[in-house]
């Protein structure tokens, strides 16, 4: 069992205080996805250009539907299960006094399936497409191809997954902004630190707020030096760590 980390009392909030995590792809590493960004993650293998951007997908989109299917495919794999961070953060909501808002940038379905409810996926999710013509989203497990027809606009060729590509804005961004400006407590897990905007948000907070931030990482991010505490190691052992500690002050 992780030893609680050393937590200053600035970092609890009061009862009743508002709690913003943010969780990147290095909360998902230990249930065996690849990252992106990591020395031998996705884009060190695939041009994001090729695959992952509005022009991509209107020069060739069977080549970007081949990508993603790759992608939904490992995603179903029954060996990739929510880990022990994924279940600390339900463990969080549930128990909290107060209130809890995840966002995360990861497009897997991890926080979903470990019952996360309060829960905003800012890059969009594998699991659902979107039509290019009619904007209608849809849940879409299995494989995607240029001749699948939309159920809202009966056309075919606009479905396309229902991801932020690069040069897109993400989503909820207002609702997120609003959050992190009445947080008591901001905590950053798994992300690299350089994938705006969720990169900024940790300023965003210095700014707009007197919040405490952490960040729980496997090592410093490109951010590391803007938040007040940092705990480093695998999320599987700092994020349970970390919200027992949490929890610990009202129990």
């Amino acid at each position: 069992m992780p030893q609680s980390p050393t937590v200053s009392l600035a970092a609890i909030p009061p009862a009743g205080g508002r709690i913003v995590i943010l969780t990147g792809a290095g909360i998902s590493k230990e249930s065996g996805l690849e990252t992106f960004r990591d020395p031998g993650g996705i884009w060190s293998k695939v041009r994001l250009e090729d695959v992952a951007t509005p022009e991509a997908f209107a020069r060739d989109p069977a080549r970007c539907h081949a990508f993603y299917n790759m992608r939904r495919a490992r995603h179903r794999s029954m060996d990739v299960q929510p880990n022990a961070a994924h279940h600390a953060l339900v463990r969080l909501e549930k128990e909290w006094p107060g209130d809890v808002l995840l966002v995360t940038q990861n497009v897997d379905s991890l926080h979903d399936r470990a019952g996360s409810k309060n829960l905003i996926h800012m890059h969009g999710i594998y699991t659902q497409a979107r039509c290019n013509d009619c904007g209608h989203a849809l849940d879409w497990p299995g494989d995607m191809s240029v001749e699948d027809i939309c159920s809202g606009c009966s056309r075919a060729g606009g479905l396309r997954p229902n991801v932020v590509w690069f040069g897109e804005m993400p989503m909820q961004m207002e609702r997120i902004y609003e959050a992190l400006r009445s947080c008591d407590l901001f905590i950053s897990i798994g992300t690299s630190g350089n994938v705006y905007p969720a990169a900024g948000f940790v300023a965003a907070v210095r700014k707009m707020t007197d919040a405490h931030t952490a960040e729980l990482n496997l090592e410093p991010s490109q951010g590391a030096t803007l938040f007040a505490e940092a705990h480093y190691g695998p999320a599987t052992q700092t994020v349970p760590a970390y919200v027992d500690t949490l929890l610990a002050a009202y129990q």
